[in-house]
């Protein structure tokens, strides 16, 4: 009984628990009761043993009257929710008074035969004061529960007044008052909806709250320019239809966040996650290992029939334009050696069913592999045709080419060139959705489905609103604010591409297997090798203010750290030092970034300054490239001043603050200076590469490779290769979430 509070979260029909933070409320309670339970077949207890149990249950009693204080209190302020709160609140606190009364020592009796006293004789009584205990405070803590979603759905309801408001003005400086309300109602929306994204168990759901969220989180900037273009131009059509796109997927945002909270059932989850080859396949392997264990579960029938639907699935792959012709054949043979195996399968299955055997027969046992290998060779091709999809284009958009020549044919007011160059967009556009759903289907997880899907829509939303965009401005080439407008379009599909690397980043961690293990270079520095200084400091929580002003940096840092991620990949040599610290350095910079939102590994300020702190003592990578004289001028100055950032960086962690405002300034020191370590580190990356290249080229002219090393160890400073041969020195490891830094407070969420 005492683990189902947390082990089946139901404790009746009404009640169930769905979020973390209820969850851990109960905890320590279920501990306290599990305590009294455990003792309740050993009546006679020792002196020591009776004190402990008493202590348990006047702590019980006393905590339980504390917290019906609470809900007391809030069943006043909420009128809508008195009766049922007033009532599991009654109900508490008689099961509470129930169990102090039951383990008090007053009210036990001493045995005759050797003067223990005997508590518990009541052993019904105490089990159903627990269950009672435990219902009506889940109830209560579930009724509080609404609060939190009324005051959601509250904030939201104002955010879509001032939209509608936002969306009738007429002149600027009505529409500066009114975008000054709507950006403070969405920064409380911001912190409410953040916190209840963390605080949700379903992951599907987190995802896409998260999801929800990052829409909302662009389209207000876009919201701002595209209004302001079309009160600039209030002629213009293009300009009324990008304003007008914006406008709707806000509210479409706003809505999906509604239906997530609430669990209303026109959010439907048939139409938020379509059937995937994966969860295809990993069902129809379900049922075929399912023989083992009955061979009368289902029909030959039925199994012939689920693996032609996963077949149909593939046609997505197959008859796409963009899919190579041995990658369509690769497939295909995949698809019939499936069908093959499944149709041996089924013979086997029949005949061991015509003799009646009660288990899988040899034969059977072997089909059963074959048929479980041929369907993972065939998710295996699928997903490397769409894994290898999607990294070609990225490469390919990288570039950003047919962005640049909208700007530039916009500028100049050359609306056929902007036609021309809108074709290309669009026809990227089409290939970028299409590898969304391909990776949906292989993407292994249902949050990175629904990752890809949100990526799926941005991409097919965000394109013709770039188009709209160079419209306006070709029509008004002289106009600042379209100019503007269409950057902020522009930059909204460039961050969506880093998203899509991300994503893709994700789905090869599960597919290979290491979900939930991050690559060293991602990990928290271990407890301990940089923590000395940090021992008295105390978590400091920032407001919506100074998480705003931070949001900016955050989104520079996150775009310098995909340039880096993208720059390393150029190089030759993926196990080159400069390599390893400089994707050591990106994943910092973007650890930094997921803080600025209150969110990813870094929950606190005290988690920021221990990564400012070890991002630091990375920068000696560069030492590894050796320059002669003529090669010292081009670099050194790049240097300099990669090495005093890093002292700064490293000093400034360091620094022991105290005060909001003084800590709040230290966190902005700490990104605006790592921001600079990573500008610098672009810079030199290309260079370096270089350098490397025509080194390794030099050494194939110089002997054998036993008298390069030779050389080149003569004229390397010891110092140097001391720094380099110590490069596990930062302390850098896999580590435990639960183990680091526990009992700080959350950063809220952005």
């Amino acid at each position: 009984m005492a683990s189902s509070p947390c082990g089946n979260s139901n404790f009746d029909s009404g009640l169930e628990i769905k979020t973390r933070s209820v969850e851990q409320t109960l905890i320590p309670l279920v501990s306290q009761i599990t305590t009294l339970i455990n003792h309740k077949d050993k009546p006679k207890k020792s002196e020591r043993t009776l004190v402990a149990i008493h202590r348990v249950g006047q702590a019980v009693s006393v905590a339980v009257g504390r917290f019906v204080a609470v809900g007391e209190a809030i069943a006043a302020e909420n009128q809508e929710l008195k009766d049922e709160m007033g009532q599991a609140c009654f109900e508490a606190r008689r099961a509470g008074d129930a169990i102090a009364q039951l383990t008090d020592v007053g009210s036990a009796s001493p045995s005759q035969s050797d003067g223990r006293v005997t508590v518990f004789s009541d052993r019904t009584g105490m089990v159903k004061a627990a269950r009672l205990l435990l219902s009506s405070v889940t109830k209560v803590l579930v009724l509080a529960d609404r609060i939190v979603i009324k005051q959601i759905i509250t904030s939201r309801n104002k955010v879509l007044v001032t939209l509608d408001h936002l969306e009738r003005v007429s002149t600027f400086q009505e529409f500066v008052q009114i975008f000054s309300q709507f950006g403070n109602e969405m920064v409380e929306f911001a912190h409410l909806t953040g916190d209840r994204q963390n605080d949700l168990k379903d992951e599907k759901k987190k995802a896409r709250m998260a999801a929800a969220r990052a829409v909302l989180e662009k389209c207000t900037m876009m919201l701002l320019t595209a209004s302001k273009t079309c009160l600039r131009h209030p002629d213009c059509e293009s300009a009324r239809i990008n304003k007008d796109a914006v406008f709707h997927r806000m509210r479409c945002a706003l809505e999906q966040v509604i239906e997530i909270v609430t669990e209303a059932r026109s959010c439907g989850e048939n139409k938020i996650l379509p059937a995937s080859i994966y969860n295809g396949i990993k069902d129809f392997k379900s049922g075929v290992e399912s023989l083992r264990d009955n061979l009368y579960s289902s029909s030959p029938q039925s199994m012939g029939g689920q693996l032609e639907a996963l077949v149909e699935r593939t046609e997505d792959f197959t008859d796409s334009a963009y899919t190579s012709h041995e990658q369509r054949q690769a497939i295909l043979s995949l698809c019939q050696l499936a069908r093959q195996d499944t149709q041996q399968l089924v013979h086997a299955w029949i005949e061991a069913q015509s003799v009646h055997a009660k288990e899988a027969t040899e034969d059977m046992e072997v089909s059963i592999l074959k048929t479980c290998q041929g369907v993972n060779d065939l998710r295996r091709e699928l997903h490397k045709v769409a894994v290898s999809r999607a990294s070609d284009l990225l490469k390919v958009h990288g570039e950003q080419l047919p962005l640049r020549a909208l700007k530039a044919a916009g500028a100049e007011g050359n609306l056929e060139a902007v036609a021309e160059y809108s074709r290309t967009l669009t026809e990227q556009k089409e290939q970028l959705v299409e590898t969304c759903r391909l990776l949906c289907h292989v993407s292994g997880t249902e949050p990175l489905e629904i990752t890809c899907i949100h990526a799926e829509e941005t991409f097919h939303v965000i394109g013709p609103q770039i188009i709209s965009a160079a419209q306006t401005l070709a029509l008004h080439p002289s106009s600042k604010i379209a100019k503007e407008n269409l950057e902020v379009f522009c930059e909204a599909w460039e961050s969506q591409l880093c998203d899509m690397a991300l994503l893709l980043r994700e789905i090869n961690d599960v597919f290979e297997g290491r979900r939930g293990d991050k690559r060293p270079y991602l990990s928290l520095p271990r407890p301990g090798k940089h923590s000395a200084n940090l021992k008295t400091a105390k978590a400091v929580k920032l407001d919506a203010e100074e998480q705003t002003s931070m949001a900016k940096l955050g989104l520079e840092l996150r775009l310098l750290s995909s340039d880096v991620d993208t720059e390393v990949e150029k190089w030759e040599e993926q196990e080159h030092e400069i390599v390893r610290q400089s994707q050591s350095l990106a994943s910092m910079a973007y650890n930094m970034y997921l803080f600025t939102r209150g969110e990813g590994l870094l929950k606190t300020t005290l988690d920021l300054f221990h990564q400012a702190e070890t991002s630091s003592s990375l920068c000696l990578c560069f030492s590894v490239i050796q320059l002669v004289d003529e090669e010292k001028s081009v670099v050194m100055t790049e240097m300099d001043k990669l090495v005093t950032l890093c002292q700064q960086l490293q000093m400034g962690a360091k620094t022991p603050v105290q005060g909001k405002t003084a800590t709040f300034q230290k966190v902005d020191s700490s990104i605006q200076t790592a921001r600079g370590v990573l500008t610098v580190v672009l810079s030199l990356l290309p260079f370096c590469n270089k350098l490397n290249k025509k080194y390794k080229s030099e050494r194939s002219s110089l002997g054998s490779p036993q008298d390069w090393k030779e050389r080149q160890d003569a004229s390397t400073p010891v110092k140097e290769e001391g720094a380099l041969n110590n490069k596990n020195s930062n302390g850098f490891g896999v580590k435990s979430l639960e183990q680091h830094m526990a009992g700080l407070n959350l950063l809220e969420s952005k």
